[in-house]
Parts: structure tokens; sequence; C-alpha cells
């Protein structure tokens, strides 16, 4: 008698109320001949041949986030650490960023030393950290013992820049460029002694980008020279040289192109370990494809995405999976959101201040959402679309995994698939679409068959 094997399946569906919800297991038969009729529906999985390695998946430490996590009672911390951290009760984050001084969701600006030409930098001090940030962050480690932290300047000082500001782009003074290494150097070695060991660090936020909020630029040649000349070396020197360096961490449409510039010699291509981009001009999935085959020896990191308040219920969720889904198929090794935890009015954040204090229109002024938000009014915890579509990845890949092969029947379906340290398989579907689909799965001269409701995503693991 032939035993038939179980799949778990874990299904989101919104409109129905449905999250993370586990359905009644699905059995597998054998494929067999008779078996006509199945074909139109095939999602095959093919764990024969094997991909990158996942890192993992998270959200950042901004300020916003950190700050707001302070001001809840101490129940409601504890739920928004259980929420994003714990691997059984919540969606298992163990790949989050975190800012190198100020971004535009933070308070106000600030730096680790604001004294003009300190080029010795005497007066600097991550105080500022210690009371705003780091309490967070050392509360999710001890939620998850495998968190990975990478961190990202948006700028750096302003007596650093050329500009003389720490908004509106700028670029990095040449006369700073050493004292600017060792600067992020010393924040990796004070977070070390505050027991948060930085993983890595991208070399600039959005290195292109002249903003209203924190910014500086850099071309491809600087950020490459900057590096190869004055970071690296000092990292070496000052004890942090096992960090991991990525660069660009910025949008996919150019990063052919930014990685071109920035390996172009044997000296650079041992300089930086990976690559870092972000979501916000289109998808361009199949750049990070052009990208590897250049540079198959460097990761990929999905390092920033965010979006604002869907209409649907569904819809930043959706969003997500669309997203995570194409940077996984296409090389990328991690994905990572941007605020943890954002109130009600998209805050703190100066930049949005700044915004509503010039009179400028409410209804022009972008207000960002989080997985987890919090009404200052009321005190509720909210729990968002993103959150649950995100822990369908986050909650059952696990640090180790691979993705491997597969093909599906219609495109308009959007599937990954990725086989785990442990030996079991995670298979994730989206269906994007207002009408129910019919999907079977084939794996190994075996059939499942499932209904994706509209606008749903599973998670299928076996």
């Amino acid at each position: 008698m032939e035993m038939s094997r179980k799949i778990r399946v874990i299904e989101t569906d919104m409109r129905a109320g449905k999250m993370l919800q586990e359905r009644e297991a699905l059995e597998f038969r054998p494929d067999k001949p008779g078996t006509d009729g199945q074909e139109g529906h095939i999602l095959n999985v093919y764990d024969q041949v094997q991909y990158q390695e996942i890192l993992g998946f998270g959200g950042a430490f901004t300020e916003s986030s950190t700050l707001n996590y302070q001001k809840v009672s101490e129940e409601q911390r504890q739920k928004v650490l259980e929420l994003y951290f714990d691997k059984e009760k919540g969606i298992g984050y163990n790949f989050c960023r975190a800012t190198i001084n100020s971004c535009d969701f933070s308070e106000d600006f600030y730096s680790y030393d604001d004294t003009p030409e300190d080029f010795a930098l005497k007066d600097f001090t991550i105080a500022h950290d210690r009371e705003s940030v780091l309490p967070m962050i050392r509360a999710a480690q001890d939620k998850a013992e495998d968190l990975l932290i990478f961190s990202s300047p948006w700028s750096p000082p302003a007596w650093m820049k050329t500009n003389g500001t720490m908004n509106q782009g700028g670029s990095l003074r040449k006369d700073c460029k050493e004292v600017w290494a060792r600067y992020t150097a010393r924040y990796l070695q004070e977070y070390e002694k505050e027991g948060v060991k930085i993983w890595g660090v991208t070399v600039q936020n959005e290195a292109k980008a002249r903003q209203g909020w924190e910014s500086c630029q850099y071309e491809a040649g600087e950020e490459r020279d900057f590096v190869t000349g004055y970071l690296k070396p000092i990292y070496e020197q000052m004890g942090v040289g096992d960090r991991k360096v990525m660069f660009w961490d910025h949008n996919k449409e150019r990063v052919v192109d930014r990685s071109l510039d920035i390996l172009c010699n044997q000296r650079a291509r041992d300089a930086f370990d990976g690559v870092a981009v972000h979501w916000y001009s289109g998808d361009h999935f199949t750049a990070l494809d052009v990208a590897h085959d250049l540079f198959p020896e460097k990761f990929f990191v999905a390092s920033e995405q965010c979006t604002g308040h869907a209409k649907e219920v569904y819809g930043a969720g959706e969003h997500y999976a669309h997203d995570i889904l194409g940077d996984l198929n296409h090389w990328a090794g991690a994905w990572v959101d941007w605020n943890m935890f954002l109130n009600e009015d998209g805050g703190p954040s100066h930049w949005l201040d700044e915004q509503r204090e010039s009179g400028k229109d409410p209804a022009e002024i972008w207000v960002g959402a989080s997985p987890v938000m919090i009404d200052r009014t009321t005190g509720e915890l909210t729990v968002t679309s993103s959150y649950y579509y995100l822990g369908h990845f986050s909650k059952f890949i696990k640090r180790g995994a691979r993705r491997i092969g597969y093909s599906i029947f219609d495109t308009s379906l959007e599937a990954g698939a990725f086989l785990n340290p442990d030996g079991s398989i995670a298979v994730v579907v989206l269906n994007r679409w207002e009408e129910d689909r019919q999907v079977t799965l084939r794996y190994h001269g075996e059939l499942a068959d499932l209904t994706l409701k509209a606008h749903s995503i599973q998670t299928l693991l076996f």
C-alpha cells in the first residue's frame, strides 16, 4: 500500500480574513498515465538544480521605528518583538538594516561628530544611538540570536560635505575621505562594544540621489576609489576588516552599469563583497541576471523597499510579494523592508514634518506605512498586509536555504522554490488576479492539486 506524503499549506487571503493561516494539508499522489488534463496547470519543482544561498529577510531599525518602540508600553514592545523576530509566534526576521547617522526617518538631523574640522574625531560619540536606537536592536538580538545587521549612511556630517549640509546631495570633500572612512570604522567598533556586531555596510544609501533629506552623491569612480583607497585599508587597520562591503544601494535599473564601473579591475573586485539594490524605479529583475552573469562571485541584497497606505486591503502585501519573488528569482539572497514601526502619521520623521510645515498640500505629501504600526491616540497596534505577505517568505525560507528550479504553466501566477538546510522545500505561489486559479504541484513524479484564491498567497512546505 502506497503511503501519501503530506504538504503543509499556509495561506493569506486578506479579503477572507485569513492571515498566515494553515489550511488542511494536501497529499501527493503518483504522476501516472491517465493524468491527462493536469498538464495545463502544472507547477514543476526541480531540486536537482540549486542557485544562490538565502541570507534572510527583515526590516530597518530606523530612528522612527526605535523611538516608537520606546514610547509604547512594555507589553506592546514585547508584542512588536514577537511579531517580527520570534520564529514560531512571529515571522522570524533575521537580516536587518541600521543607519549610520540620521536619515529621513529620524526625528532630526544628527551625526556622531558635529564639531567642524574634527579630523581627529575627538568628539565622536554614539551616545545618541545608545538612547534612541540600540535598545530596540539589543532587544531584537535577544529574540533572534541569529540576527545579522548591515548599516548604511545617508550622509556624512555636514562639515565633511561639499555643500556644508547633510541634505540636498552634495558629495564627500576630497580632504575628508580618510576621516570619513575612520568615522564609519569607529561606528562599527563602538557598536561592537555595545554588544552589536554589524555584519556589513553599504558605502552610501542611494548614491545617485540628491534628496531633500540626508543624502550624498558618489559617481561610480568615486565610490570605487573611496573603498579601495581608504575604506578597506582603514577597516583592516582598525580591526573591522571582516565586515562585508556592498556598493550602489540604489535602484535596479542602473545596477549593471554601476557594477561594470565599480568592478572594473581586480583590486576593486577584491574590495567589494556584494551589491545592494532598491525597487523604486520599477521591477528591472533581469538587470540582476545580467549583473550576476558578469560578476557571479558577488551576492545581491534587496536592501530597501517601502510603500504607502494601499486602497485595497491586500495591496501593499501583493506589491511586496511580487518584488520578493522577482528579486529572489533573479539572484538576490536577502530582502529587507524599510521602517518596521511607524505611527499613524508615518513618523516621526523630520522630513515629513518639514513638508507639513511648509504649507504643502497634504495630498501631495507621500506618507509611508510599515508592516506594524502604532496609533498614538488609541495605543492600538495595527498589522498590515505587508507583514503577512512578507511572512510567507521570512517564516519558512531559512538562512542557508538555496533557491531551486521551477517552471509554471502561466506567468500571470508568480512562484519561487527553495530548499531549506533541513532538506524541506518551501514553494511560494502568488495570485494577483481577480479570479481563483487551479494549480497542480509536481515534484519527483508526484502531483498535488491546490486552489489559489483571487488576490491570495500560499506557502507550500514538504
